[in-house]
């Protein structure tokens, strides 16, 4: 588990789990320091051991295990500092790195805030794009499951007036693929059922509101259903996202961003979990951002952090009887 900003919610989150029940045992990738303090503004007795010399606390017993890594600077609730951007960034590689030397079974991440280390010199657009490079992961997917539903984007952290160029037959085929296998591997599903947005308003109107529809996303379905593979669309998408429509696929691959997460955030805010596909370890990831206004209050909701760590494990199970020998 990484704490995330540490200006942010992410320390009071994983402060909070050491009082809970939970269905895995939890390292902490962060700064001890930073989590005792945060802990006495919180009134939480904390106890802490080190990981790895440690053994990794009991669930629930009002301990936490800890990966310490230091911060550049000391933190402040609520108040962001660019000096420990480089922090954020090596606990994510700590916890990474762990999990692909099968020391951790998985890893889920508590919220970052892109633009302070964007501000420290650093380019960032999110933890997808920088785990998927850190990794050596040629082509990852960002999929949000909450609320019944799961919803994959084909394009993630753009402005909005870059999408449409992003959207090619061999990016949305590569897409296709990595969330097609993921849903197998990761989710048994084994005949995903995909239900593909149309960029355009209407679908694109034959041609008349945008012709990506025709000329991009078609054939790119065309091809990959001739591979076997079960896919809708492309489908208008203010009528896509209706519960009896929905009914008939395990997946929803959007266009953009704000095309499909609204619709999930809207049925399953704060309960929502963020997964990465196409990785070659387990992550999943919060719904929510930094809430900087909350941190330190003892206000922030731990529900979506809880799912996150729930479907990590679910998923850790799952891999684990894979790889077992019959």
């Amino acid at each position: 588990m990484t704490a995330g900003e540490p200006a942010g919610i992410g320390p009071d989150l994983c402060v909070q789990l050491a009082r809970r029940r939970l269905p895995a045992r939890i390292v902490v990738v962060a700064d001890r320091g930073l989590l005792e303090a945060r802990a006495r503004s919180l009134g939480v007795a904390l106890k802490m051991a080190d990981f790895p010399e440690g053994k990794i606390a009991a669930r629930g017993a009002g301990k936490l295990t800890v990966r310490h890594v230091p911060l550049a600077a000391r933190a402040v609730a609520g108040q962001l500092d660019p000096a420990n951007s480089a922090y954020v960034l090596r606990t994510l590689e700590v916890a990474a790195e762990g999990c692909r030397d099968s020391a951790f079974d998985a890893m889920a991440t508590a919220p970052v805030q892109k633009s302070v280390i964007n501000e420290a010199g650093i380019a960032f657009t999110g933890h997808t794009e920088f785990l998927a490079e850190h990794l050596g992961a040629p082509h990852v997917v960002m999929m949000l499951v909450g609320g019944g539903m799961r919803v994959a984007l084909a394009t993630t952290h753009l402005a909005l007036s870059e999408v449409a160029r992003h959207i090619t037959r061999e990016a949305l085929e590569r897409t296709l693929s990595v969330l097609h296998r993921g849903l197998i591997e990761r989710f048994a599903i084994a005949r995903p059922r995909i239900a593909v947005a149309a960029l355009n308003p209407h679908g694109g109107e034959t041609g008349h509101l945008g012709r990506e529809e025709i000329e991009v996303i078609v054939p790119a379905l065309e091809k990959l259903r001739v591979r076997g593979f079960d896919l809708a669309g492309p489908l208008p998408a203010d009528t896509l996202f209706t519960p009896q429509r929905l009914k008939g696929y395990d997946c929803v691959l959007a266009m953009y961003h704000d095309q499909g997460l609204p619709v999930l955030k809207y049925a399953s805010f704060g309960a929502g979990v963020n997964v990465t596909l196409g990785l070659p370890i387990i992550r999943t990831s919060v719904d929510h951002g930094t809430a900087l206004e909350l941190a330190g209050t003892g206000k922030a909701d731990s529900g979506s952090l809880l799912e996150a760590i729930r479907l990590a494990a679910d998923l850790a199970v799952r891999a684990r009887r894979i790889r077992r020998p019959a």
